[in-house]
């Protein structure tokens, strides 16, 4: 069966960096990264990107009671909805890894669960429908964005908004340090000296639809490996099959991509697992960024947040080099980008995004940029 198109129309992000993605693109063309040593409780302080408590105050609200959390998507998501107003057949898909889970820390079981949050977003915003939750681990927020595509593509609904947004909490960073996967210092992807990852907190907005746009996805998969409760393949067999499926979607050669926007958790396992998939996949040469050292990983929000970058990247014909990253630190070539760069004439416009996270999640999604007009210049403040 061939299905329609689907097209990325608007997008929008909340992260420490910048209220909204142009804020947010002009820290990163200054080189700018939020992660900082933050006192997390008990003595600890420990490099995150997290809202300080002035930012968390300029933030939206949708209730007098809302969380961090609900702020954060909330502000991500109005001028998207505000411009897209919902209808009857307009989708709210969700993608976190773990909600308001403090409330547990309260005994507030009930209200943490996701169902109560996706309600709750989904009536602030005005929609009609039954919110959908996608919550798998780091694959969360693109994998979001594919099942918003397959909603419209099978009929269900003519458009989507996919929402993402995770905080940084006591019980997400003593779980991260009971895996002993943090670092100590500011995160180093793909870096020989690397020690960990680096948590942070954002929340993400896409708009989609069948309606021809600036950006059409052309293919997307999502596969598990299942190959452990947290440690990803040694072979990256799930990372491998997620993008060989979504480049046989997209009917296209996937040497033939300009970028790969990659997880990066700056990891041990994760990025040695990335470099020998890519390397199975003879990307070795395709430029390679991860964003984790400018907004630290913000778990389910990640997939949805580097999508909107990748996407800038294109529109300005800018790639955004790996932050944190000096030494090639993986047994497998990388082409990491190091230095800010045009996108060469004559590329084909086209972004691969992958994600992976616990339990085997893997998911990878090709995005081109249609429009004939050339690209806009790079924005500075």
């Amino acid at each position: 069966m061939v299905f329609e198109p689907v097209y990325i129309h608007d997008k929008n992000c909340v992260t420490p960096l910048g209220f909204d993605y142009l804020s947010n693109w002009n820290g990163l063309l200054r080189g700018m990264s939020s992660i900082v040593r933050n006192d997390l409780g008990r003595g600890k302080f420990i490099p995150v990107s997290k809202f300080t408590l002035e930012q968390a105050r300029r933030l939206l609200t949708p209730a007098e009671d809302s969380t961090l959390l609900e702020r954060m998507l909330f502000t991500a998501a109005k001028p998207i909805v505000e411009k897209h107003l919902p209808t009857a057949r307009t989708a709210l898909v969700l993608g976190t890894t773990k909600g308001n889970v403090s409330f547990l820390k309260e005994r507030r079981t009930a209200e943490a669960r996701l169902p109560v949050l996706a309600r709750k977003m989904a009536k602030a915003l005005d929609f009609q429908t039954e919110p959908v939750i996608v919550s798998q681990a780091c694959v969360s927020g693109l994998l979001a964005l594919s099942v918003a595509k397959r909603l419209i593509q099978t009929g269900q609904y003519d458009d989507a908004v996919v929402l993402a947004g995770d905080v940084v909490s006591e019980f997400v960073v003593s779980g991260f340090q009971a895996f002993q996967a943090m670092s100590l210092d500011p995160c180093r992807p793909y870096d020989k000296d690397r020690a960990g990852l680096s948590l942070g907190e954002a929340a993400a907005c896409i708009y989609v639809s069948k309606v021809p746009g600036e950006f059409k996805i052309l293919g997307e998969a999502a596969i598990s490996d299942a190959n452990h409760i947290s440690g990803p393949s040694r072979t990256g067999e799930g990372l491998v099959q997620s993008v060989l499926r979504a480049g046989k979607e997209a009917n296209i050669d996937i040497k033939d991509i300009d970028l790969i926007s990659a997880h990066g958790t700056a990891t041990q396992y994760n990025d040695e697992m990335e470099a020998i998939a890519f390397s199975r996949l003879e990307l070795q040469e395709v430029p390679l960024h991860s964003l984790k050292g400018y907004f630290g990983h913000t778990l389910g929000t990640a997939g949805l947040l580097e999508t909107i970058i990748g996407l800038m990247s294109l529109q300005f014909g800018t790639l955004i080099p790996t932050f944190g990253f000096e030494t090639l630190g993986v047994s497998q070539p990388l082409n990491i980008i190091q230095r800010m760069s045009g996108i060469p004439d004559g590329a084909r416009n086209r972004l691969l995004k992958t994600a992976s996270g616990f339990g085997g999640a893997n998911a990878a999604m090709i995005i081109e940029k249609t429009t004939a007009a050339l690209r806009g210049e790079p924005l500075h403040k």
